[in-house]
């Protein structure tokens, strides 16, 4: 079964934690917490603790969720943002980082589906999102970040973004 490929496999990693054995896709392979062969089924849901953007540095979970999307794993990095997201707040200035960073990870899955426009529309939401971030945020290179969604919204064919962190 064919399933998304890091762009960069030696790309750093900035957490500890292992990947799951298999990247999702949904209507490929089984579904990780539903299915009995999912690869978190019977594990307890996680949820992210909150933390204040300034101690993004600190937060394995936040960590955790970069390394997942830019090892292409981008229906499970979605599912730890969407933690991340209910944690801060949808209405706070994090929890709409972290909606972008959503809709990133959900653009890639759905270009990795040949579903292109919603894709798209995914990416626009994200870039609108991101936006309001320049140049950096929460270690983020946005400005960097903000140019690669726009590159990859006229080429379909690029290779996924992948997230820079500037670590301390």
């Amino acid at each position: 079964m064919r399933e998304p490929e890091p762009p960069d496999p030696d790309w750093p990693r900035y957490s500890s934690r292992p990947f799951p054995f298999y990247r999702f896709v949904p209507g490929r392979n089984p579904h990780p917490r539903r299915d009995p062969l999912g690869h978190s089924y019977h594990l307890p849901e996680l949820r992210p603790a909150p933390f204040p953007p300034e101690a993004w540095a600190q937060s394995e979970d936040f960590l955790y969720g970069i390394d997942l999307y830019n090892f292409a794993y981008w229906w499970e990095s979605h599912e730890l943002f969407e933690g991340l997201w209910h944690a801060a707040g949808h209405q706070r200035e994090q929890g709409q980082f972290f909606q972008a960073l959503i809709h990133l990870a959900a653009a890639h899955l759905k270009r990795f589906m040949d579903q292109e426009k919603a894709a798209n529309r995914l990416f626009g939401s994200g870039l609108a999102k991101l936006n309001r971030f320049l140049p950096l945020f929460m270690g983020v290179d946005v400005a960097r970040l903000t140019a690669d969604i726009r590159s990859a919204l006229t080429d379909p064919t690029a290779q996924p973004i992948l997230v820079r962190l500037l670590v301390p």
